[in-house]
């Protein structure tokens, strides 16, 4: 897990620009995209990407977030999305400060 570029990109967009969440989310998705290419075109040089697979993966996650994602994401008053991605920072950094304190232990 860990908490990537884009979770530093949203946070950046609506603290520090004054971003709206929605748009600061938005934002990381446009961001995203050209990354997602690139890895994928380099996974395929690499001959790594089990197509049957990723292709039922992808359809499920798609499928998904069409029924739910959207349709949560839009509803959302902008102050709950904000607490929900705080709730969602915090677990990370909780799980990261746990992974800490094991590796130190081995």
């Amino acid at each position: 897990m860990g908490m990537g570029g884009g979770t530093i990109l949203i946070l950046c967009l609506s603290l520090f620009m004054h971003y709206d969440q929605h748009v600061a989310q938005g934002a990381n998705l446009v961001f995203f995209v050209p990354t997602a290419i690139v890895s994928i075109i380099t996974n395929l040089k690499q001959k790594l990407i089990k197509w049957k697979t990723g292709l039922i993966v992808a359809r499920m996650w798609n499928c998904t977030v069409q029924l739910f994602g959207a349709k949560i994401s839009v509803n959302l008053d902008t102050s709950k999305l904000k607490m929900y991605f705080g709730i969602f920072l915090l677990i990370i950094a909780i799980v990261e400060i746990i992974t800490l304190f094991k590796k130190q232990e081995n």
